[in-house]
Parts: C-alpha cells; sequence; structure tokens
C-alpha cells in the first residue's frame, strides 16, 4: 500500500506475527504503537492491547456479558481510541472508557439505564440492534463523545463527555441500526450524523437539536453501513433502497438537506465504501467490487468475484480489500478500470474489519490476529 506508489504483491508477505484470539467481529484499531480488538477470551466480551509491531499482549480487560447467535459468538463494536483512552461497546449495550495504558475502567454506563429495551425474538420486533446486538461504534469530535443509544425515550443518540463520561445531551427517539456515527461541518454546522431503523439524520453536536432527516424504512427495519461524508453531502446505502446523496446547504441559520440523487440498483448490504477522489470503491450487491461517482451514482465499472462481503481501506491511491473468505486482495483505485495489483490468503473466514498502519496490514478472523507487513523497498 503506502502512498507513493508501492509495488505490488507479487507473493504472500511472510507474516510479521500471529496471535491466538477467541471470537467476534469486531474490527482491529491501532494508534500509537498500540493495538486493541475485542473477543470473547474470557469468556465474557474482553478488550485486548497489543503491541503491534510484536503481538505481545499489555493488558487484557473484560467489560461485558459475552452474547451469542446463530452467526458466532463475541463482540461486534469496533472499539475507538482516543489519545490515552479506549472507548468500547458490548453487543447487549455496556459502554465503557478504559485506559489506554493499562485497561482501567473509567467510566461507562449500560444502555438499558438509558431506556433501550431487548427483544428475544429475534426474527422479529423492533429495531435491528434490539434484537441482534448493537454493531456500531461511537464517535469523537472535540471534547465530546456521540454514542446511538436507541431509546425511544428521547435517547436514540446522546452525547457524553469524553472524560468524564458526563451525559450532555439526548435526542430524539429512533432505534438504533448497526451503523456507526461519524461527525463534521456541513451547511455551517458541526453535526453528528447517523442512521437509524428510521433514516439518515444530522443533530447539532453542541446541544443535539435535528437539524436535517432523510426518512426511509428498510425490509428488515435495520440499517448497517456507516455514512460517508463528503464535503456538504452525506453517501449512504442500505439494502433495501440502494445508494443516495444528501446535500445539505445552510438555510439561514438553520440548514436544509435534500436528496441529490438515488441509485435503486446498488442495494448494498454490509460494507461501507471508501472515497477516493470523486469516485467510491466497495463492495456491490450481488457478489460484485464496484466503482461508482459520487457526485451522479453512475456506477463506472463491476468486477465479479468479491462473495458475499468486502471490506475496503483506503491509502493514496490503493485499495487494501479484505474479503469474507480472507482474501487480501491490493487494487489501483482507477475509476476507469478494475486494476489489481495482487492478493494473498490473510486469515480464515471473516467479517472484521482490518486495519493498516505502518506499512502493516492487521486481519483477525475467530481464531487469530495476524500481522502483514506490506510496504516494501521501491524498486
Amino acid at each position: 500500500m503506502g502512498t507513493g506508489g508501492s509495488p505490488p504483491l507479487d507473493a504472500a508477505p511472510k507474516a510479521l506475527w500471529r496471535k491466538p484470539i477467541g471470537h467476534g467481529y469486531s474490527g482491529v484499531v491501532v494508534a500509537g504503537g498500540r493495538l486493541v480488538v475485542l473477543d470473547d477470551s474470557s469468556g465474557r466480551e474482553t478488550a485486548r492491547c497489543l503491541e503491534a509491531s510484536t503481538g505481545r499482549e499489555l493488558w487484557s480487560q473484560p467489560f461485558a456479558e459475552p452474547y451469542t447467535d446463530e452467526f458466532e459468538p463475541g463482540p461486534r463494536c469496533t472499539p475507538l481510541i482516543d489519545g490515552d483512552r479506549v472507548y468500547v461497546q458490548s453487543c447487549f449495550g455496556e459502554f465503557a472508557c478504559l485506559s489506554m495504558a493499562d485497561g482501567h475502567r473509567s467510566w461507562g454506563f449500560h444502555f438499558k439505564d438509558l431506556g433501550m429495551f431487548w427483544v428475544k425474538d429475534k426474527a422479529g420486533g423492533p429495531g435491528a440492534a434490539n434484537r441482534r446486538g448493537n454493531s456500531g461504534s461511537a464517535a469523537i469530535a472535540g471534547d465530546r463523545i456521540f454514542v446511538q443509544v436507541g431509546s425511544t425515550n428521547g435517547a436514540s443518540v446522546v452525547a457524553l463527555d469524553k472524560v468524564r463520561g458526563t451525559v450532555l445531551w439526548k435526542s430524539q427517539d429512533d432505534l438504533a441500526s448497526y451503523a456507526s456515527l461519524v461527525t463534521g461541518t456541513l451547511g455551517g454546522r458541526h453535526q453528528a450524523i447517523t442512521v437509524t431503523c428510521e433514516g439518515l439524520l444530522g443533530l447539532d453536536s453542541a446541544s443535539g437539536e435535528a437539524l436535517w432527516r432523510i426518512p426511509f424504512k428498510t425490509a428488515s427495519n435495520r440499517n448497517v453501513l456507516t455514512p460517508v461524508i463528503d464535503g456538504d453531502a452525506v453517501l449512504f446505502a442500505s439494502h433495501s433502497t440502494g445508494l443516495r446523496r444528501v446535500q445539505v446547504q445552510a438555510d439561514g441559520p438553520k440548514v436544509r438537506a435534500t436528496q441529490a440523487w438515488l441509485n435503486p440498483s446498488l442495494k448494498i448490504n454490509l460494507a461501507t465504501p471508501v472515497r477516493v477522489g470523486r469516485h467510491l470503491y466497495g463492495h456491490g450487491p450481488d457478489k460484485d467490487y464496484v466503482c461508482v461517482e459520487a457526485d451522479t451514482g453512475k456506477v463506472r465499472w463491476r468486477q465479479p468475484g468479491f462473495n458475499q462481503y468486502a471490506s475496503t481501506v483506503a491509502s493514496g491511491r490503493r485499495l487494501l480489500v479484505l474479503n469474507d473468505l480472507g482474501e487480501a486482495v491490493l487494487l489501483e483505485a482507477d475509476p476507469d478500470r478494475y486494476h489489481e495489483l495482487g492478493r494473498f490468503q490473510a486469515c480464515g473466514k471473516t467479517y472484521s474489519h482490518p486495519a493498516y498502519a505502518g506499512g502493516v496490514l492487521f486481519t483477525r478472523d475467530s481464531r487469530e490476529l495476524v500481522a502483514w507487513p506490506l510496504l516494501s523497498p521501491a524498486r
């Protein structure tokens, strides 16, 4: 990978290190030479911190009761690192702030304390997270952290002081989807942007005021993908309605959101695309990989053979794609054609997002975590 035109993958790299881990779909995060991942290795949902260069475990902290269903046991929310703190969220709605130094719990709360309820009937009922567990992650901006709780008692989204855990505001009555939040300034207002079971919306980050909403419902009352911010616009896809672009603009002291376009053929189910330049790249709706114009929604090309799921990491003009069979595929971000630079078997079956830091790709499946050095000297 790398931004300066690193060489193609001519053969599988040699693993830098391997580390046995427990079950879970949680993605891997790396910052400051440390790696954090969640699993069920202790019989509970557990945060584990490793030295990124060696795989040596620095600490392990169980933080929530375990979860399991017919897909796989273990945590599904990816942790969030911010300086000397890491934030973790469990399937059942336990949220905690831990010390990056030693895993000590600084503060935490449970979603049920704010009115989130659990439904045992996984086949039906209300929102996605209420019956299948939480899969999304929080977002941080400035001194606060934004969490999608999913309470219909005015606490769908909650903002807290990221250091003390004090609740700063609660907003909306939407049920929680599987999606993660994002933050950014659109139409001159800084916002927390989220996808609930009821649609896409932007909340004022200072007050929690609902600034705009694009309502839509899906067939299974769920949304999965994370919104992608593109200037004053948001791109989002659902498995029922397709990929859309929502334009947000100032309207006096308020903001107004309008749908710029909708491509109903791009019913993307699980994997959030990435934007490189003026194009989106990501897993498509029919086991293919697609390139889409961000300004129009037009599909530039499709490449079959990417199975049920594939996550994408962008670095400069390179794309590292990891499919659910554990194949790592290196691509050029080329809007004119599918340009594959190489591939190798990185792990077993996986639905977990990898991390790429310092020239190393970190992948995990239900058995182990592996570090793959990919940054080679220029030829």
